[in-house]
């Protein structure tokens, strides 16, 4: 049973638990969980991250913590019991977790490695403080190191700053706003670590001035690398000053044996010493650190003769020194050990070796020199900082290390009172000794003795460096033959305070001979008492001393014998009378000098001190010797401090009268001199001598005469340096006198306890008298005031031993209030006085209530005064911030209304108004400070408070006045963030302050300013707060983590709600006055509602119903509401507010409130139109949100731009809008599309001189010149997309206008920019666009892309592939769709994202331009592909079964024509799918139009090659012949036989008949083709390529066999097929040949541009395939007229492309890039599978079939002319003609080219016997035939030829049976030239995969365009054999089947395009311009004439798309003779 527990509450998951269980609680590692109930070995509770969800858990999994538990019961909260940082550092490390994950994810990688490197630190330090192991000073500083590392996370995590104290966390709700900022503020700086913002802060008063912090330089020494020495070396360390030239520290000493280790084995790895005491001052000095090696020896090292071996000698050995101030930053910076290496270098000459460092740091060179190079010290340095306590705890390890403490030689900056020390450092200088009758100089060595006075050697009293033990002798290092040695060594001498008096030293001489004995002989002594007689010790200088002489035999046994002599110079003056008999006599020539210095907390070396300690042995002279105390030393003093102020007071009990100010003096001097920074820790001393050793009961009374005589005299004198010394000392002085009193009223029981008062009133009296005097013009007084304000707070504390506080505050008003006012005194006082009060403030006594009650009023008095004038800001914020301290801390009182009472009457006003001056400057810190203040007397404030101060003000103009400041203020608070975005406990409080004054101060606003009194300033101004307030980035709950979300709640709730609350009823309150605020509040208040709050929003919306409600009232209509929120709602969603709920919200809410109005229809019409436009702005924010590709955000931009214009006609939203989109297009390099965007705002205006406002980018300026700049601007767009014809119109607009105004400058200008259009147009190079659909299917998608159909226009060389990729990459999550059938619902309604994609086809609109001969194809493919608004795309589909052995019986074409809202190009490069049609073709359709385009094909290469100048290569030919012929053997047309031809088919089909015979007709044609093909290729193939020619021939005669039965006449064929040649004057005498210039005129889709660069379509679905016909492919037989490495290239790799909708099942086949023609089908039978089997079926190209080779010739009666009718009956025998009227020369003799595998591939639908029932092409896959290398560049003859120079000539056809290429007329027959289109036919279209490349020699400039009309033509074509089968009738093409029938009865000629030689009839000039490309069509010109077909140079590219290439001059003149010579024949 589940029982609810009672002490374990609270718990660390230890285990993760997968709740795997019923009820189960999902748990991980380390979640904290509140447990609730128990039962059996489980827990039932909540995860602290999860409250909400409770669940069951194992007991075990869980470790149970301590826990508080309040609220037991359901609503019980539980808090763990441990230390608070503990916690803090629990959650802040999970909050930075998952910000710390981030920072991998975002590439900051740098602070990824820090947080985690501080992460783990932290962890660790937690696990330190939950140990329990730690003392409290550990604990102290673990949490230091923990509250430093949380600060930095935090600060660099951007989270927010933790306010601090003591290392814990503060609650803002026990401290003062004041303290909580300044808490902020010390956390902000310990964060920065930075001293510059520490020093702009104000320190607290009382607080003591900052000690010095000393260095100190760990050095150890690692090892001594030396290889020549071989002996025991010593080696001392120092510091030395290389400016004062002296050492400033001790030597430390590491004794080395001669392996170069410690000679004290325990000593290894501890050779380290600390260098203690240096200052900051220190650390700037040329500090070196020296080493000396003294090596312990042979006299000589190299010479073992030089002494015997076991005496040994101290022997100066090499030097080595290290620039601190070289190393300093590397130490400072690294924090830790660093290694050095120090050179050691040798002294070249001895005598100089006491100056060897000097000279190695001045780089002396000659004067030493080195070794060896292995010679070195290796040390290593360490820099410490802060006093020794703290380094021992924070290096324990160190001090473990046996560390040597090597102090400085002098007391350090701060002298401790406990530091006792009593040094005395000896320098041994020099000597000067005679030679003694020797020949070499002597080599001498001195001894030092410390005797005491009774002749005892002392033990251990003699330290040569630290890290050794101390000795009791000392022996100099021995400089080699030297009488005049310099020593230099420095000796340390810690001689007993006790043994110090008597004590002497003394020197020994001796001389060390190098011969065998080797003894030290003993030639002389020196000595020196370390006292003199006076008591002094030995003074701090150099001393000569006296040697006398002596020798071995002397005996020192009685030390009297020489201490009775004079030991130096100063002592021989003082006993003259010496004896010249002694045993010791002076060598008067030989002297030793010795320097001291005294290191001693109890010695003195001053005579003036002693004098004063010993006064009463020199009576008369005590008036001397105080005076002379001013010039002792400090340090003298302050050790002997306690003595001194002993001696004082016994001399002033010993006379008052006579002393007393001499002794006042004297104290005030030692008392000032504690007041340095030197001294100041002798303060504690001080004190400690008051309390407990002071005794002078009657001193008071001297000391305050003195004093009040001090202050009386201080308007008289001029110097006043003693009396300003004396205000210094008032804090000493008055506990003087205060412990004084205590002890005379103790001694005494309390007599005269009325004069003390009285004395003490009078005292205060003359303060006040000093503070009244006016001091400006005496700058002596103003500092005597000045250090009396300064010391006066300090006295409060002793006033308050003998006074009560009431008592103490009246002085201290009296005292404040005696200062002048702050007009009457200098700036300088201000400040002093100011800062007297806020010591006055902080002292103890200002915080009893009872002296509070009195020192306010005259505080705030002065604060009040400098706050009005604006003076000393920073101070009186401090002052300020103080009091409010004080109060909150004692806020429990009573008297505390009282005191804020008194603070909102006196500082209300006046901080509001400082505060208003300081933020119009922008002074942050000084804002801070006085916001704090602000916020700290408006939390104080209650009710009664409120109240108060509303009912004070006088009149309502006052009360306005304020109330306008006050919401200023907060207004300014939160747009000015004074406070840091980091600042969140701080910024939390001051909303929480803010919205409670509001609501106090809201019902006066109501109250007051309403009704009549209606005060709109007030009122707007209390709504533009409250708006301000809700939007505060710091209220957003929502974008915070949820614990932290939770904290707040729970302590403040949401305070966005109650102001929202607030706000809305004082909207209600408003009444009719609510007009005022329409349309004013509607974009803050709509700003608002956009806040993520749900209950805000529900509080706020039924305002604007409110808003409309009342403009109705007013205005009839709410058109201003409307107005107003359409403006905002666009400005603040496109800000990021807003989100769909809000949509639903905002419609459903108003919506219900409009609903029950009189109003509701316009109402109900403008939410819904309001949401809509939010829906459109919601995604055009999400598309514009970085990561967005341009294509988005450009669709979303339109979408959003046509909802402005069409739906609810905001004129200026929508202009906005079209310049954001220019913009994205001018960013994506969209250049016809941004001019077509700015295009739209041009059209709105008129070339009218109406002025302008500035708008946008644009200036105030006339309509005309907005106008005239942005055409201008548009053309230069149009320039730069390359879309010229679409400039010219506006070119033209321009020029008119310039030409109305007269403006001929402009106007020759526009019209060179027009002309020079007209040449780009010529001359430069444009690449076609592929064009693809898109389908958008999924609820997933943004609203303008859902469910919709798209054609969009694609970058250049952007083939299906790469668009694809795109979209996909454009929507991520989007799924390709692998069909293209239309989807069903369930895609449309799914939760998801679809994609179909697939190419399409453009059928464009300028047929009548496309239909022009003349015009060149340069100026056509511009309209083949722009001003487009229909597409078109097939699929292939078999209907009924599936016949297997024959697919395409069943094969059916689905043709879907697309028709787009707008045209392309346009505003963007895609629009929406209006409207689709679709149509079905018959297989029987289909097979035709394959078998047709075969045929033109094959007509047009042969015409290439009939009509060429050079012969060259004839590969191309020989493939294309082989790929029909072969494949028409092994099964081409044979399929179509097998499927069409067969009884069944034609029983099953009765209706085909005509097609049928159609189908035959046109496989006869093409044997006839290939018939007269062979005779060409029979005439121009090379020797070596017979065996192939002969094989084709008996191909062909296979193939015609095969077909012989259907085609009974076929044995009757042209000669070709016999193997004759035909020679070519015979065949088709009315052509010219091709010029090879004439190669470029062949059309874009002819063969020979197959591989060029022609425009392709993308490949996508082919409409002449599925997937069960496979993938149909183009043979490379039409790769002419290339290099052969680029043709090998362009069939080794085509740009083919392949979509993902290509195929029903899109197998792996469709998507590669191989060459098409590599690819096989995926699902044909294996013998469908071979290169050529179906080579006669393959598609063309994707327009229309090009003209066929030759025009038909113009019957008379129905014949041809009779010269025309024997020519062909000689060449062709009795073939049937097979002549195509509806094609035009141009077509015929030029097929199109091939396009890839493609959806889109689908003719252009401009020809009326071209419908949808057309036909499409379709073959299975024809892997390309390896090419043969040669030259493949084939040069046509011109159309000029001889009649008599005929090539052989093709079959013709019936003219009217079927739309095929007629055989040509005579040239001087009549040609009709109707324009003709350039449709595509639909069966053209490509294979599945994709066609090899166009040929790169077809740049045709102007392909000779094709007829796009069905004219007229002849009942009954001409006959050459008159055993003809009867005509068929015509085949029904088109659904405009009438016209057909129509055109055919009336019978005038068919049009066609003329080659160069046929005359036109009527010419005319074409239209100068092509119709304007954004303005309605122009009707299509009809005119009867030939086409001029220009020749152009040839010039072959590799380019993957079709480039026209400019027409030179001399090909025009060439056509131009041409054409003349053509109409001359005529």
């Amino acid at each position: 049973m589940w029982t609810p527990t009672e002490e374990e509450k609270y718990g660390v998951v230890i285990c993760s638990f997968r709740g795997s269980v019923p009820q189960g609680l999902v748990l991980e590692i380390g979640e904290t969980v509140q447990i609730l109930e128990k039962c059996e070995g489980w827990y039932r509770g909540v995860s602290t991250k999860k409250p909400n969800i409770k669940g069951i858990f194992p007991a075990n999994y869980i470790h149970l913590k301590k826990a508080i538990v309040s609220n037991r019961g359901q609503y019980e909260t539980v808090v763990p019991l441990e230390d608070s940082i503990v916690t803090e550092v629990t959650a802040t490390l999970q909050e930075w977790a998952s910000l710390w994950k981030q920072l991998y994810v975002k590439h900051k990688v740098d602070l990824f490695y820090k947080l985690r490197h501080v992460m783990n630190e932290l962890i660790d330090l937690r696990r330190q403080l939950l140990s329990g192991h730690l003392t409290q000073d550990q604990v102290r500083e673990v949490k230091r190191h923990i509250t430093v590392r949380l600060d930095w996370g935090n600060e660099h995590l951007g989270l927010d700053l933790v306010p601090r104290k003591d290392f814990e966390v503060v609650d803002s709700d026990q401290i003062s706003v004041s303290d909580l900022y300044k808490m902020h503020l010390s956390s902000r700086q310990s964060v920065q670590q930075s001293t510059s913002q520490v020093d702009t802060m104000r320190p607290r008063h009382g607080e003591t001035c900052r000690m010095p912090v000393p260095h100190h330089f760990f050095l150890s020494l690692k090892s001594f690398t030396y290889n020549t020495i071989g002996e025991d070396t010593d080696v001392f360390f120092s510091l030395y000053d290389m400016r004062e030239g002296k050492q400033i520290s001790e030597r430390f000493l590491v004794r080395l044996n001669k392996n170069g280790g410690p000679r004290n084995p325990e000593k290894i790895e501890r050779m380290c010493a600390l260098f203690t005491d240096l200052s900051s001052k220190d650390m700037k000095r040329d500090l070196y650190i020296i080493a000396h090696v003294i090596r312990i020896g042979r006299m000589l090292l190299n010479d073992s003769k030089k002494g015997p071996a076991h005496l040994h000698y101290r022997r100066p050995y090499g030097c080595a020194v290290l620039s601190i101030l070289d190393v300093l930053q590397s130490l400072t910076e690294l924090k830790e050990e660093k290694d050095f290496v120090l050179k050691v270098y040798t002294c070249n000459n001895e005598s100089e070796w006491s100056q060897i460092h000097e000279n190695i740091i001045r780089k002396s060179s000659a004067k030493y020199s080195a070794p060896s190079a292995s010679h070195g010290l290796i040390i290593s340095l360490q820099l410490l900082r802060g006093d020794m306590e703290q380094i021992r705890r924070e290096n324990p390890m160190t001090f473990n290390r046996g560390l040597a403490i090597t102090r400085k030689l002098g007391f350090p900056d701060v002298i401790m009172p406990g530091d006792i020390r009593n040094d005395l450092y000896l320098t041994l200088e020099k000597g000067d000794f005679e030679r003694g009758g020797k020949s070499v100089q002597k080599n001498i060595e001195v001894t030092m003795y410390v005797l005491y006075a009774d002749g005892e050697i002392l033990k251990d009293c003699i330290s040569l460096g630290s890290g050794e033990p101390n000795r009791s002798s000392y022996h100099s290092f021995v400089l080699y033959h030297s009488n005049s040695p310099r020593w230099g060594e420095i000796i340390k001498l810690p001689i007993p305070i006790d043994r110090f008096r008597g004590s002497h030293l003394r020197f020994e001489f001796r001389h060390c001979s190098t011969k065998d004995k080797g003894e030290k002989k003993l030639f002389g002594f020196a000595f020196s008492p370390l006292m003199r007689d006076d008591g002094t010790t030995l003074s701090d200088d150099i001393h000569e001393l006296y040697v006398y002489k002596c020798d071995e035999n002397s005996t020192f046994n009685n030390h009297a014998l020489y201490l009775g002599l004079p030991c130096c110079k100063e002592d021989y003056s003082g006993c003259p009378n010496i004896p010249s008999s002694l045993i010791f006599q002076r060598s008067t020539k030989e002297s030793f000098f010795i320097s001291t210095q005294l290191s001693s907390t109890k010695l003195t070396q001053n005579v003036d001190l002693l004098a004063l300690l010993k006064w009463k042995a020199f009576p008369d002279r005590i008036m001397d010797i105080l005076g002379r105390l001013r010039h002792v030393n400090g340090e003298e003093i302050v050790k002997f401090l306690q003595d001194i102020l002993d001696t004082l007071f016994v001399i002033l009990d010993d006379n008052t009268e006579k002393y007393g100010l001499l002794v006042f003096q004297s104290l005030v001097f030692i008392i000032n001199l504690l007041r340095d920074i030197k001294y100041f820790h002798f303060r504690p001393v001080m004190d400690t001598y008051i309390q407990k050793h002071f005794a002078g009961a009657l001193a008071y009374k001297e000391l305050i005469r003195c004093l009040k005589w001090y202050m009386d005299c201080s308007a008289e004198l001029i110097r006043q340096d003693h009396i300003q010394e004396a205000m210094r000392a008032l804090e000493y002085l008055f506990k003087f006198i205060v412990q004084s009193r205590i002890l005379y009223s103790r001694a005494t029981c309390g007599m005269e306890e009325e004069q003390f008062r009285s004395s003490i009133q009078e005292l205060f009296q003359s303060i006040r008298f000093v503070l009244s005097l006016d001091s400006r013009n005496s700058e002596t007084l103003l500092f005597t005031q000045a250090a009396l304000l300064n010391s006066f707070p300090t006295i409060f504390d002793e006033l308050l031993q003998m006074f009560t506080v009431q008592e103490v505050a009246e002085f201290v008003r009296g005292t404040l209030g005696s200062m002048p006012s702050t007009v009457h005194i200098g700036q300088s006082m201000d400040v002093v006085k100011l800062q007297s009060i806020a010591r006055t403030v902080d002292s103890r006594l200002f915080s009893f209530s009872e002296s509070r009650r009195i020192l306010l009023p005259v505080v705030l008095h002065h604060i009040h005064l400098h706050l009005r004038q604006q003076k000393e800001l920073l101070i009186c914020s401090g002052i300020l911030g103080s009091i409010f301290s004080i109060i909150k801390t004692s806020s429990l009182e009573a008297d505390v209304i009282e005191e804020v009472e008194m603070m909102v009457e006196s500082l209300l006003d006046v901080l509001l108004q400082t505060l208003l001056t300081i933020m119009s400057k922008s002074h942050a810190q000084e804002a801070g400070e006085y916001v704090s203040c602000l916020l700290s007397l408006l939390r104080q404030m209650c009710d009664t408070h409120y109240q108060h101060l509303l009912d004070n003000f006088q009149s309502k103009d006052e009360l306005k006045e304020f109330l306008l400041k006050i919401f200023c203020v907060f207004r300014n608070l939160m747009k000015m963030s004074v406070f840091p975005r980091d600042w969140m406990v701080m910024r939390l409080l001051t909303s929480n302050i803010i919205v409670t004054t509001v609501q106090y101060l809201s019902s006066a606003l109501h109250k007051n300013f309403t009704e009549t009194d209606f005060d709109f300033k007030v009122w707007n101004s209390y709504f533009s707060l409250a708006v301000l307030f809700i939007n505060q980035p710091s209220l957003q709950l929502e974008i915070i983590t949820s614990s932290k979300r939770k904290k707040i709640l729970d302590k403040y709730g949401d305070m966005r709600v109650m102001m929202a609350y607030e706000l809305f009823s004082m909207w209600q309150n408003l009444g009719e006055h609510k007009i005022h605020f329409i349309p004013g509040m509607i974009g803050p208040f709509l700003g608002v509602t956009l806040v993520p709050q749900p209950e805000v929003r529900n509080i706020m919306i039924p305002i604007f119903h409110d808003m409309m409600d009342w403009e109705q009232r007013k205005n009839g209509n709410f058109k201003q509401v409307e107005a107003e929120l359409i403006d905002k709602l666009d400005s603040m969603v496109s800000e990021g507010k807003g989100d769909e709920s809000y949509r639903e919200l905002f419609g459903l809410l108003l919506l219900e409130k409009v609903e029950q109005e009189t109003w509701r229809e316009t109402g109900i019409s403008f939410v819904t139109s309001v949401t809509r436009l939010m829906e459109r702005l919601l995604d055009y924010r999400d598309c514009m949100k970085g990561e967005e590709t341009e294509n988005k955000k450009i669709g979303c931009t339109v979408n959003l731009m046509n909802f402005y214009k069409s739906e609810i006609n905001k004129e200026e939203m929508y202009i906005r809008y079209i310049h954001k989109l220019c913009d994205m297009h001018l960013q994506a390099e969209n250049y016809t599309e941004a001019a077509f965007t700015l295009l739209l705002y041009c059209e709105l205006l008129q070339w009218e001189e109406r002025p302008l406002r500035e708008f946008l980018h644009y200036p105030s300026q006339t309509e005309w010149q907005r106008k005239e700049g942005l055409c201008r601007k548009i053309i230069h767009y149009f320039n730069k997309g390359k879309s010229w014809e679409f400039g010219i119109p506006l070119c033209r607009e321009l020029a008119c206008q310039y030409e109305s105004l007269y403006d001929y400058q402009s106007l020759s200008w526009i019209r060179k920019m027009e002309a020079s259009y007209y040449d780009n147009i010529m001359e430069q190079q444009r690449l076609e666009p592929e064009f693809f659909r898109v389908g958008f299917y999924g609820r997933k998608f943004p609203f303008f892309l859902r469910n919709k159909e798209y054609v969009c226009r694609g970058h250049d060389y952007e083939r299906l592939e790469a668009f694809q990729q795109r979209m996909l990459s454009e929507f991520p999550q989007a799924v390709a769709m692998q069909h293209p059938n239309h989807p069903d619902d369930a895609i449309l309604q799914c939760d998801a994202q679809y994609l179909q994609i697939y190419a399409v086809t453009p059928i464009p609109d300028y047929v009548d331009v496309l239909q022009m001969d003349r015009v060149p194809d340069r100026v056509k493919s511009f309209y083949r592909v722009n001003n487009v608004r229909k597409f078109r795309y097939d699929r292939p589909f078999h209907k009924g079964p599936k016949d297997k052995e024959n697919e395409f019986k069943s094969l059916w074409i689905e043709r879907t024509t697309l028709t787009l809202t707008h045209s392309l190009p346009g505003i963007s490069r895609w629009f929406e799918v209006e409207r689709r049609e679709l149509v079905e073709v018959s297989p029987l359709e289909n097979a035709i139009q394959v078998v047709e385009n075969k045929n033109q094909e094959l007509r047009a290469l042969i015409s290439q090659y009939q009509h060429k100048q050079v012969h060259s290569n004839i590969n191309l030919l020989s493939m294309c012949l082989n790929g029909v012929i072969d494949a028409a053997v092994n099964g081409g047309i044979a399929r179509y036989q097998e499927a069409f031809f067969d009884k069944d088919y034609i029983t099953k089909h009765p209706g085909d008949a005509e097609k049928i015979t159609q189908l035959k007709e046109l496989m006869q044609e093409q044997v006839h083709i290939l018939g007269v093909g062979l005779a060409v290729h029979e005439k121009f193939v090379h020797p070596e390529m017979r065996p192939l020619h002969k094989k084709l021939i008996d191909q062909f005669q296979m193939m015609r066999a095969s077909l012989y039965h259907e085609f009974p006449g076929l044995d009757k064929l042209s000669p070709a097929c016999s193997g004759t040649s035909t020679p070519r004057g015979n065949v088709l005498a009315s052509h010219s040949p091709m010029s090879p210039e004439s190669m470029k005129m062949t059309h874009r889709h002819s063969p020979m541009n197959l591989m060029g660069t022609g425009r392709h379509s993308s490949s996508s679905l082919s409409s002449h395939a599925s997937s069960e016909a496979g993938n149909v492919v183009m043979l490379g037989d039409s790769n002419m007229g290339e290099a052969p490495e680029d043709l090998y290239h362009h069939m080794q790799a085509s740009p083919s492309s392949s979509s993902l909708s290509s195929t029903h099942s899109a197998p792996s086949q469709m998507i590669t890039s191989a060459p098409s023609s590599a690819r096989g089908s995926p699902s044909l039978p294996d013998k469908y599978r071979h290169a050529r089997e179906m080579m006669l079926l393959l598609p063309t190209h994707r327009d229309r079939p090009s003209s066929a080779m030759y025009p038909a010739a113009i019957l008379e009666n129905g014949q041809l002319p009779n010269f025309q009718r024997a020519l062909f009956q000689q060449v062709v025998g009795a073939c049937k003609p097979c002549s195509d009227p509806n094609l035009s020369v141009a077509e015929k003799a030029v097929p199109a080219a091939p396009s890839s595998w493609s959806l889109d591939s689908g003719a252009r639908e401009a020809q009326p016997f071209l419908s949808a029932h057309t036909g499409c092409i379709l073959a299975p896959p024809v892997p390309p035939r390896s090419l043969l290398h040669g030259h493949y560049s084939l040069h046509f003859d011109a159309f000029h030829h001889p009649l008599g120079d005929t090539p052989p000539a093709l079959p013709a056809r019936t003219l009217r049976k079927s739309p095929l290429h007629p055989i040509p007329a005579s040239p001087t027959s009549p040609q009709s030239g109707l324009d003709g289109s350039n449709s595509t036919l639909s069966g053209s279209a490509s294979s599945g995969v994709s066609s090899l490349s166009e040929s790169n020699f077809g740049h045709s400039s102007e392909a000779p365009p094709r007829t796009d009309t069905m004219d007229s033509m002849p009942s009954q074509a001409w006959n050459a054999d008159e055993d003809l089968e009867p005509p068929y009738l015509p085949v029904h093409y088109s659904l405009s089947e009438s016209a057909v029938l129509d055109s055919i009865k009336a019978q005038p000629c068919r049009s066609h395009s003329a080659p160069g030689c046929v005359i036109p009839q009527d010419p005319m000039d074409p239209p100068a311009l092509p119709p304007k490309p954004y303005h309605p069509r122009l009707p299509a010109l009809e005119h009867d004439e030939g086409v001029l077909l220009r020749e152009e140079a040839e010039r072959p590219r590799g380019l993957h798309r079709k480039a026209s290439l400019p027409p030179g001059s001399v090909k025009e003149e060439q056509a131009r003779m041409a054409w003349e010579h053509g109409r001359g024949e005529q």
